[in-house]
């Protein structure tokens, strides 16, 4: 049990004498879940957590439900997971609120990778930028496979128009994790540039997310 830990290395005690970066995960999860039960320590049911949703990567999306299924975790714990993860996704997106600038096919990725490299279907989502490259918009045109009967320019366009927007970046993921571009990729992107110019509203990348990789197709010269 925790109690026969030494107190000095004791998730608590670690974490106010040395600092919350010296925690492990295992650790840092054992102080969000506070107790143990009758058989096993905080520690012991931190590590099953984590190995059952394969450290981070899957405990980032698990569900109550999901939680619920592990022993040791009820209603009050998988609670206390889920808050503490919706407080780390809210941490991370409040600097991108602030009128985030597109400057580059990196700013691109760094505004959306952690929203979009999980999904487990394609999104097409739309950055509506004003003349100072600033996010004024963003908004998820579609889900499902991407093919140019699909993409439809109207759909893309009209809310540019409507937010009186001066260019649009589109994107969007690969569920594989692999952001190479397909020829609908191509295709799509292409066309959405030929429409672009006669509106009047510059289409300045299209770029696809992969998992923590990420590919522009406007440096690749489809753009």
């Amino acid at each position: 049990m925790i109690r026969d830990v030494p107190i000095s290395e004791r998730p608590r005690e670690r974490m106010l004498n040395e600092g919350a970066h010296v925690l492990s995960n295992q650790e840092l999860l054992a102080i969000v879940l506070g107790t143990g039960t009758r058989n096993e320590s905080v520690l012991q049911i931190s590590q099953r957590v984590l190995q059952h949703f394969d450290g981070l990567h899957l405990l980032k999306e698990a569900t109550v439900e999901e939680l619920k299924g592990i022993k040791g975790i009820g209603d009050s714990k998988a609670v206390l997971i889920q808050a503490s993860l919706e407080l780390g996704r809210r941490m991370s997106r409040l600097q991108l609120e602030a009128r985030y600038v597109i400057r580059s096919p990196e700013d691109v990725s760094r505004y959306v990778m952690e929203d979009m490299r999980f999904l487990t279907q394609e999104h097409f989502v739309c950055l509506y930028l004003n003349t100072k490259n600033q996010v004024i918009h963003r908004q998820t045109v579609f889900i499902g496979s991407l093919n140019a009967s699909i993409v439809h320019p109207r759909e893309v366009y009209k809310e540019a128009i409507r937010r009186s927007a001066a260019s649009i970046v589109c994107l969007h993921n690969h569920p594989s994790g692999d952001p190479s571009p397909s020829r609908e990729d191509i295709d799509v992107t292409k066309r959405l540039v030929e429409c672009g110019k006669m509106i009047g509203i510059e289409l300045l990348d299209h770029v696809i997310i992969g998992d923590q990789k990420y590919v522009s197709l406007k440096e690749k010269g489809y753009v």
